[in-house]
């Protein structure tokens, strides 16, 4: 009986599974690798996009009060300033540049689901070359953007500029900051821009009251100018972005 016992204990030890290896990093990381291989995550700079699109809004003055920017008007483009603004309070305040809507007779302002709305210029910030708008008219799922402070703001962190260049947009470009505590004197201004932040991520007319946003989606600075020497009025890699603690007090909001 005994022997038979022992064979039978054989028996269930030849069929019992060998011991599991332990998982390693080196497993952990092939397994990483092949999920995402699969099914990619999103870049950094489209996550960054996501998370303040819906606080992007068109601004278009509006320097004729017979031009209602549509129809048979459509070709007075020149009697129009194009621009980017993103809302700082979901009660409709909007930050944008000065420059844009500098002279307007009529403002309105498009929202990220396609409304449109009258804006009314309710401040201004001139040593800044800021504006603060007030829509009229809201959708009902207005979201205001988030904002970081400047204050660990880095040259080599990366940014992006989120507005409607030449008119074309959403559109979004990325970059990095450039350098902090700029001065830049621009022609629509007559005195100089201090304090901006400086940065590359391409930005051209229509950029300008658009927000700078890092990585984590939260609004650093509004795009104000672009270093441009030449006639052409396009990108040379040079932009610059009043800090959002100053402009969020254009609007009489502390931000943090």
């Amino acid at each position: 009986m005994l022997l038979v016992l022992l064979a039978l204990l054989g028996l269930l030890a030849l069929r019992r599974p060998p011991p599991a290896r332990p998982v390693t990093q080196a497993d952990i990381d092939a397994a990483v690798r092949r999920s995402l291989a699969a099914a990619p995550l999103p870049s950094e700079a489209a996550r960054a996009y996501d998370a303040v699109r819906p606080s992007v809004v068109r601004v278009l003055a509006l320097m004729d009060e017979r031009d209602a920017g549509e129809g048979r008007h459509a070709e007075r483009a020149q009697e129009r300033s194009l621009g980017t603004g993103v809302v700082l309070i979901d009660d409709g305040t909007i930050l944008t540049s000065l420059h844009v809507v500098a002279g307007a007779r009529r403002i309105r302002v498009t929202f990220a689901d396609g409304q449109d709305s009258e804006a009314l210029l309710v401040g201004a910030q001139p040593e800044d070359d800021l504006a603060v708008l007030r829509a009229q008219t809201l959708p009902d799922d207005l979201q205001a953007a988030a904002l970081r402070s400047t204050a660990d703001l880095r040259p080599g962190d990366r940014v992006i500029a989120v507005g409607y260049p030449f008119g074309i947009g959403p559109s979004v470009s990325e970059g990095v900051v450039s350098g902090l505590g700029r001065t830049f004197r621009s022609d629509a201004s007559p005195r100089p821009l201090r304090h901006l932040i400086q940065f590359d991520a391409a930005a051209n007319p229509g950029n300008s009251g658009g927000p700078l946003v890092t990585m984590d989606g939260q609004v650093v600075g509004i795009v104000t100018a672009i270093l441009n020497p030449g006639e052409a009025r396009t990108f040379i890699g040079i932009g610059f972005a009043v800090p959002i603690e100053r402009a969020a007090a254009a609007a009489g909001t502390p931000p943090f």
